[in-house]
């Protein structure tokens, strides 16, 4: 696939922005606390998947709206029909939902979440897919399945939450559906760190990502990822291979030349 702008995108289902380089998403239903319906899902799954072509955005934000990041999928446009639904729809349902995940891990951007108020069920599952993930004091998340009778594993959280908190925290989680409130999940990893602006550290955070090596830190995000399912020595040969492709880059000379001349390099991804 061709490189592709993504500035001039016009999303039906959520609020999408680009300035130097940087991409911010925000659900648009702040009156419902931006909870996520069929068609938001299935938007999202597909700028994401097109991000991974983009030329036009180094980084993405995942931002809140009106105090309150997500809660969830909509129990009236999403939960009330799927209880009404047979096995193949609902199976069509979760694996979309799951595409969404897949989608933002395969991206090649790094994605930081910008966390305020309400990050629940599907919502917190977005930002646990996200890189980074900053949060105002305010901040609430929560894996609500069991809350509604459905299983913790959602999305991906069996898999992606333990490695996050840990095994023993992640299943308490799971297993609970209890709140997970900005101070505890920063001490336990979840949040990197909390802002009383956190809208504006995230964005302080995408711009210096985006000042770096945007070539390398694709590399990085894919290694991150691949390296989930590999043993010890797979892994350290994977990387040289990938340093290695990293060390034949511009950005590579560049900053060898600035450190020469005691400069900063400034970086052109490529």
């Amino acid at each position: 696939m061709k490189p592709i702008q993504m500035a001039g995108l016009c999303p039906q289902h959520f609020l999408w922005s680009v300035s130097d380089r940087i991409a911010v998403i925000r659900l648009n239903r702040p009156e419902r606390k931006n909870p996520l319906t069929f068609d938001s899902y299935a938007e999202l799954g597909r700028t994401f998947r097109d991000l991974a072509h983009a030329s036009d955005v180094d980084v993405v934000v995942l931002a809140s709206n009106g105090g309150n990041f997500s809660s969830g999928g909509d129990v009236h446009e999403i939960i009330g029909p799927l209880v009404g639904m047979e096995m193949p729809e609902l199976l069509a349902f979760t694996r979309m939902t799951g595409e969404l995940v897949k989608a933002m891990i395969h991206c090649g951007k790094p994605v930081i979440a910008a966390v305020e108020g309400i990050c629940v069920g599907a919502g917190a599952i977005m930002a646990m897919a996200s890189d980074l993930r900053l949060a105002a004091p305010s901040a609430k998340a929560a894996f609500l399945f069991t809350k509604v009778g459905l299983a913790g594993c959602d999305m991906g959280a069996c898999a992606m939450l333990p490695r996050i908190v840990g095994q023993g925290r992640a299943a308490e989680l799971l297993y609970t559906g209890r709140v997970l409130r900005a101070e505890e999940g920063e001490r336990w990893g979840f949040w990197n760190s909390l802002h009383e602006d956190v809208e504006a550290a995230a964005m302080d955070l995408a711009r210096a990502i985006a000042a770096g090596p945007v070539w390398a830190h694709g590399i990085t995000k894919t290694q991150l990822n691949q390296e989930w399912n590999m043993g010890l020595d797979q892994a350290i040969e994977s990387e040289a291979q990938a340093q290695a492709i990293c060390m034949q880059t511009r950005d590579f000379e560049r900053a060898y030349r600035a450190f020469v001349a005691k400069e900063t390099p400034v970086f052109e991804g490529n």
